[in-house]
């Protein structure tokens, strides 16, 4: 079952990244992230936000995108969200299996 929101210090450690850059993005990337808050006014993230911080992630450090950049290109893709983040997730767990394999068998 799928969590209903994340907190920051929870999105930062699946992303791998420091908090200060969640939130620095959930700045820069308003229009596609958009925390609520609750009442000590902590940010906490839906699903979709944290799909779109992998998509930002992806976008900015893997392919070097500048933010203007990214964010540019989130907007090209809202409609046909960008799906090579969960491609890569699939071919990283389709990897660990594989790997598990190849260590049984030998």
């Amino acid at each position: 079952m799928e969590k209903m929101y994340y907190s920051i210090g929870e999105v930062a450690e699946i992303l791998g990244e420091n908090t200060s850059l969640v939130r620095f993005w959930s700045g820069k990337f308003s229009d596609f992230i958009k925390p609520v808050r609750n009442k000590k006014g902590n940010r906490l993230f839906t699903a979709e936000d944290v799909s779109n911080y992998k998509i930002i992630h992806h976008l900015v450090k893997d392919r070097g995108m500048t933010l203007e950049g990214a964010k540019g290109r989130m907007h090209d893709n809202r409609e046909g969200e960008d799906k090579t983040v969960d491609i890569l997730a699939s071919l990283d767990r389709i990897k660990s299996q594989l790997t598990e394999i190849k260590d049984m068998m030998e």
